[in-house]
Formats: structure tokens, C-alpha cells, sequence
């Protein structure tokens, strides 16, 4: 049995969602086969060889390629898997905007089922996964020929990025359909950490009142080193910007700290966050369902109680 992972990168690295995604095959077991498709990604084919637990490396390395347009990588993905019928048992990606926007479109060409955002391998037939916002863990059996599946990161502990010794394969097959071609992307810029990276993340949610008050969960972030998110109540009220959300419908992240500032706790946005290894929450309202995940909670008012933290770190 043989599992073909999807690498997530940027054409110059290795995301660390493959990490994960390579945890996940691994659990699987067999022999994992990792997929680099990209343009000029020589750097990350040697990145990648080195990933703990990956026997085999496939380089698609074209100019079609560049900006990983599904259209165009979705028929390279599901011919490899026609033309090795016998061998790849498995098609993993990271749960991400590429994972999702890709995998469904393999697994149509392949006619199978997909199943999404696996957070658990019991076999190599049945996964487990979030349903209902994260209120349900569904426990889901295919005798699919094939198993397309992208994988929640936050599930699995990544593999070392070092030790491994992968040999490399180029894939000389090129797609490139016609039906769609890239015009743009704008990327926010910011000295904090991303936030699906982050290993502190302090976020605030409607009680902040207002986009100016964000500056103080800026202040305690940049001297802890943190990300900062936040609630989609937040977002919706234009207090920020919407790559800050993290939710059911937002970013998924499992840091090891996460402070959440004046956020109620509502299901949506626990589903993005329960992950997280210690869960600090500040809210006034003491009955707020926040506090019923929170590791450690303060009952109090944020505008006393953000400063007073910052003075302390």
C-alpha cells in the first residue's frame, strides 16, 4: 500500500501543514510518496526528501505549474493515481484553501468520495472527523477504490522536517487546461507570526468594541511573540481584517497558548480553537461559554485587564 501526498509550499518552502499531513499518512502505514508540483521548486523537492517518514519524491516542475492552479493539478494528481492503479491506495492534502479547492476536483475525476478534514486515523478505511461545527466526531468507513482525503493539521503532530532520505522522481506530464489562469494575489504583510504557525495567539472578539482598541491585544502580542486573531463577530463588525478570523468559517489553529480577549465562545469560533494546548479567556460576563473550555479564565474588564498583563510579560 502506497499513500501520495499532496505538498503544500509556496515554491521556495515547505508549508508545515505537510508535516502534518505526512503524520497522518503515516498512521495509515505503507509507503508515502510526496507530490511537489510547482514551478522552479528545486528547493523544495530537496526540502521535502528530507521529510522524515516520505520514501519517495514526485517533482512536477513546470511553468503550467507556477501558482498550483487546481484546474491544471488536479488531472496531473488523478492520471498518476490511473497510472499507478495498483499502487496508490491514498490521496492526502492539508486541509487548506489549496487542499479543499484541489482534492474535490481529483476526487471527481477519480469517481470516488471524499472525506474531509480527518482529525484521527483508526484504520486504513475509516477516519475520524469534526461535523456540526465541531460538536460531533464522526466516524466515517470508505471502500472507496481510492481514499482522497484532506487532513485537519491541528489533528496530528507534524514529522521532523530532517533525517529522511527520499529518493527524487521528475514527472514530465504537464496540464494546463486553458480554463482558468491566475491575475493576481494580494498577501498581507504583517512582523507577527501567521497565524496557523503561531505558537502564542492572542484574539478579541466583540467586546473590544471597536478596531482601535485591537491596539492593546497588538501591544501583548509583540511582546509575547504571538499571532493575533480573532472572532468572526469581530470581522463582521469591520474591526479587522478577515485574515485575522479564526473559526468554523475562518482559520483553524492549535497554538500552544491561545488568550482569547472578549469573545463569548460562540460554537464557531470553539470550533477553530479548542485545539489549543492552554486556553486563556478575559471576558466580563462570567457566564460566557468561553470559560467552559478555558483552561484559565479572569472575570473582569479587558481594558483593565490587557494593560495590567502587558506590564507583567
Amino acid at each position: 500500500m502506497t499513500i501520495l501526498v499532496i505538498a503544500e509550499h509556496d515554491n521556495k518552502t515547505v508549508a508545515g501543514a505537510t508535516l502534518n499531513t505526512v503524520a497522518a499518512a503515516g498512521k495509515i502505514g505503507g509507503d508515502i510518496h510526496l507530490l511537489v508540483v510547482g514551478a522552479d521548486v528545486g528547493a523544495v523537492a530537496e526540502a521535502a526528501a528530507q521529510i522524515t517518514g516520505v520514501a519517495k519524491v514526485l517533482v512536477a516542475d513546470n511553468a503550467a505549474y507556477a501558482h498550483q492552479l487546481p484546474e491544471n493539478v488536479a488531472p496531473l494528481v488523478a492520471s498518476l493515481v490511473i497510472e499507478q492503479h495498483s499502487i496508490y491506495n491514498h490521496v492526502l492534502a492539508p486541509a487548506t484553501s489549496n487542499g479543499k479547492n484541489l482534492l474535490p476536483r481529483v476526487a471527481a475525476q477519480l469517481d470516488v468520495d471524499q472525506i474531509s478534514e480527518i482529525i484521527s486515523v483508526e484504520s486504513a478505511d475509516t477516519f475520524k472527523r469534526p461535523i456540526y461545527a465541531g460538536n460531533a466526531i464522526a466516524t466515517v468507513q470508505s471502500n472507496a477504490a481510492v481514499k482522497v482525503i484532506t487532513v485537519r493539521a491541528t489533528g496530528f503532530d507534524p514529522v521532523a522536517a530532517v533525517g529522511g532520505s527520499a529518493s527524487v522522481e521528475r514527472v514530465d506530464t504537464v496540464y494546463d487546461t486553458g480554463t482558468s489562469r491566475f491575475v493576481a494575489e494580494e498577501l498581507a504583510k504583517s512582523d507577527r507570526p501567521e497565524l496557523t504557525a503561531a505558537k502564542i495567539i492572542v484574539s478579541g472578539g466583540r467586546g473590544m468594541q471597536n478596531g482601535d482598541n485591537f491596539k492593546h491585544l497588538y501591544a501583548l502580542a509583540d511582546k509575547l511573540g504571538a499571532g493575533v486573531g480573532a472572532s468572526r463577530a469581530a470581522v463582521d463588525a469591520g474591526f479587522v481584517a478577515n485574515d485575522m478570523q479564526v473559526g468554523q468559517t475562518g482559520k483553524i489553529v492549535a497554538p500552544q497558548l491561545y488568550i482569547a480577549v472578549g469573545i463569548s465562545g460562540a460554537i464557531q469560533h470553539l470550533a477553530g480553537m479548542k485545539d489549543s494546548k492552554v486556553i486563556v479567556a478575559i471576558n466580563k460576563d462570567e457566564e460566557a461559554p468561553i470559560f467552559q473550555v478555558a483552561d484559565y479564565g479572569l472575570v473582569g474588564d479587558l481594558f483593565e485587564a490587557v494593560p495590567e498583563l502587558e506590564r507583567l510579560v
